[in-house]
Formats: structure tokens, sequence, C-alpha cells
């Protein structure tokens, strides 16, 4: 992992096997996202691998004994990496400089935006391995492409060019292999440089939340948490720096200054 400028980039780095999953890569993954959560001066997260693929899902060289039984397989888990991208209290993009099939993709799914490349092809192909899809993809994918689209890329395992992948919905857009990295560093480098990071943070976390929430509750949760960010530091920041032409200097971090208790959606910050 490299941090500069605010940015951690995390690479997947198994080039050889055109980073294939491994358990040492999960663990070592979550490590990082673990330390991004925790570091204030990691302000957003670039996802991408080494060589010429993003990931190519499971380290399938075991051949038949690649997805063998588990029972009575001690700590196993359909998500292997701990905690997932979702969990990261700084934005995760997502950048698919090449081939994101099987595990490959939901791990990608995990982010919060993706960048595909033109070249490369997308599918979550588990179902045509006699498994199923791992990683929350149930979750996730829904969340990003709607039930119908998720339903078919689920059920058939079909694989899909970049570009249909942003047609779809499945990235935020498709640009030539060379340039997925700076494609995907350009928003980070935004966020890092102009938005406040714990206003980031909770949106985040909100953002994720939201859909099984109700109306009412997201309306009970934003209400709290504006309640913890105005009055402070950053908001003051913030408008002064508009009024004066500014680049702002934000000074609240998602470790320092997190709502703790997160807000409870069923409790109204009105109160009764």
């Amino acid at each position: 992992m490299q941090v500069a400028d605010g940015v951690a980039v995390v690479t997947l780095d198994r080039p050889e096997a055109r980073n294939a999953f491994s358990g040492e890569m999960g663990q070592e993954l979550g490590e990082a996202y673990r330390r991004c959560d925790a570091d204030d001066a990691v302000r957003a997260v670039v996802l991408t691998g080494s060589g010429d693929a993003f990931c190519v899902g499971a380290d399938m060289s075991g051949g038949a004994e690649t997805f063998r039984s588990v029972e009575g397989a001690s700590g196993f888990s359909a998500s292997p990496v701990d905690p997932p991208a979702w969990r990261v209290r700084k934005p995760v993009i997502a950048a698919m400089n090449g081939h994101a099939v099987g595990l490959g993709l939901t791990l990608a799914l995990q982010c919060d935006l993706r960048i595909a490349a033109d070249e490369a092809r997308y599918g979550v192909l588990q179902v045509r391995r006699g498994v199923m899809p791992d990683a929350c993809a149930h979750f996730t994918l829904p969340r990003i492409v709607g039930m119908e689209r998720a339903a078919w890329l689920l059920l058939t395992g079909t694989r899909i060019s970049g570009q249909e992948a942003a047609a779809h919905g499945l990235a935020l857009r498709s640009v030539p292999a060379a340039e997925v990295l700076e494609a995907a560093m350009e928003i980070a480098r935004e966020i890092a440089e102009r938005a406040a990071p714990l206003s980031v943070g909770v949106t985040k976390r909100l953002l994720w939340q939201a859909t099984g929430l109700s109306a009412e509750q997201v309306e009970h949760m934003e209400t709290a948490l504006h309640h913890h960010l105005m009055g402070g530091a950053d908001a003051v920041e913030g408008g002064l720096a508009y009024v004066e032409r500014r680049k702002p200097a934000f000074t609240r971090t998602v470790g320092g200054d997190w709502p703790d208790p997160w807000p409870d959606p069923d409790e109204s910050p009105h109160g009764a």
C-alpha cells in the first residue's frame, strides 16, 4: 500500500497469476482496509491490480480441489475480506485495470465506485463453476444495477466488456486500460483535496445503510448527523472558504470526530 497526498493505492499483487485470489491475498487486503480506515492521513482509497488484470477470481490451480466441501472447515466465510470495502470510512474506488471475474468482480462490487477498462471482461461466473456468487454480491449488485440486471449477471454468469459494464451501470465509466488507474486517481484526489473527511465518511456510511431504511428513518439519520456536523469546525471552514474563494482546510477526522454512538434510525432526533 502506498499513500500520497491523501490517497492510498492498494494493489493486488500476484501478476504471475493475473492476481488470482488466495487466502493470503484476502487477509492482506483486509489488513490494508483496516489501516486505511484508521489512518486519518488517508482520505480516499484506490484498489487496483498489478500487471494486465485486476483479479481473475479464485485461484483455480487446485483444479477439482478449488471448491472442495467446507463442511467442518473452521472459519470459512463466503466473504473472505474483513472488513469489506463498504465498511471503510473513506471512499474506495476500484480501478479495474483488466479482467475482473468471479471473486475478482464481487470484491470490486464492495467498493463505492468502479472504473472499467474497455479491453477487459467482467462477470460473476460462479454458477458456471458449480458454486454461487460470493462476497455479498447478492447485497451489492442489486444496489448498483437493480434487480433485473443483477439477476441477469448472477444467474447466467455471462461476461461483458468494460463498455457494457459502464452502459449497464456496473462501472462509473470505461476507458482504455492504460488510463484506468489515472481516471480513478483523479476522483480520489478530488475527494482528498476538496471534501471534508468527516462529512464524506458519514455520508458514505449512511448511503450504504439507507437502502434498507424507510424515508422516515433516513430523515431521522440525516437530521441526527446534521446535528453532529453543523456548527463544527469544518462547517465553519467550508462557509469561509467559499466566501473567500479558496480551498478549504478541513480539520475534523473520522478517527477523532466520528459520531459515537452512530444514530439509531428508529429514534427521532427531534424527540418524542
